[in-house]
């Protein structure tokens, strides 16, 4: 029953993590996947079919756009992901929102701890 609820409360913060992510810099899926992992110290693993169709998504909302880098040398092609200015107002709008939801969820879980 643990995996069921980790992955509910999980899901329901995806977009607001990735918008995050793609702040400061363009980054591909993998990038994503790897600094999701680091950043949270592993409450994150995401797998390729979970982090694609969020990307897909706030593609299409008109939050996040993809660019394909060419290879140089060895490379291969990579498609890249940038924020855009309505997905750094949505970042902005969903981050409030989960703050908060989080501090009311605090206030009721400290209710009755000394």
């Amino acid at each position: 029953m643990n995996e069921k609820y980790e992955r509910q409360m999980k899901k329901g913060v995806l977009d607001m993590l990735v918008l995050k992510l793609l702040e400061g810099e363009m980054k591909y899926g993998y990038q994503l996947i790897q600094e999701m992992k680091e950043k949270s110290g592993g409450v994150f693993l995401l797998k390729e079919g979970t982090l694609y169709p969020v990307l897909y998504r706030l593609e299409d909302e008109g939050f996040i756009e993809s660019r394909w880098q060419e290879p140089e040398g060895k490379q291969v092609a990579r498609k890249y992901y940038c924020i855009t200015e309505s997905g750094s107002m949505a970042l902005k709008e969903i981050s409030g929102i989960w703050n908060q939801i989080s501090s009311g969820i605090w206030q009721i879980m400290k209710e009755g701890q000394a």
